[in-house]
């Protein structure tokens, strides 16, 4: 089966997702990188587990991560805790729950930051992994950087990801 096939037999599909933000210092109300990946996912016709706020904490981070797909989870999308600072965890804490890695994923990402944002995309970490056909995706924690995630990458291709990552029926 070709890419269109994938795509034409994932058409339509509804996914399951939970968002989680990594930080020691936004709030529900304050995190509107959240909100800008619960919105997009949404408006892309998948349905929602919550938001969920943690600590930057490998260990509370991986917790939250094998929770979210617990909860039924297709995807978590964790936002935050990315660069190049001792307490961003996030990518060290999706890696170590997925047993796959997509790495286009962090070149596509870093590609497209690139154009928007120059030399300093460099320092943003992006992960895309895999464990039993269900998929973590870590962004930087800026609303833009979430929206291009999501917008380019994610949202146009995860219902093909997921049919990939499940093998034939």
């Amino acid at each position: 089966m070709g890419v269109r096939d994938h795509r034409k037999a994932s058409a339509g599909g509804q996914a399951t997702f939970a968002v989680i933000t990594s930080s020691d210092s936004r709030t529900e109300r304050t995190d509107e990188s959240g909100r800008v990946a619960t919105a997009l996912l949404e408006g892309a016709g998948h349905r929602s587990l919550g938001r969920l706020l943690v600590p930057n904490s490998e260990g509370k981070l991986r917790a939250a991560i094998r929770g979210g797909w617990r909860r039924g989870a297709d995807l978590v999308v964790v936002t935050g805790g990315t660069g190049a600072g001792p307490r961003d965890v996030s990518v060290q804490a999706a890696r170590a729950c997925a047993d796959r890695e997509m790495e286009g994923f962090g070149e596509l990402f870093r590609l497209l930051s690139w154009r928007e944002i120059g030399s300093a995309a460099m320092l943003s970490r992006a992960f895309l992994g895999l464990r039993s056909g269900r998929a973590v995706c870590v962004t930087p924690g800026s609303p833009k950087a979430v929206s291009l995630a999501l917008r380019r990458l994610i949202v146009p291709e995860l219902l093909h990801l997921l049919a990939q990552a499940r093998g034939p029926r």
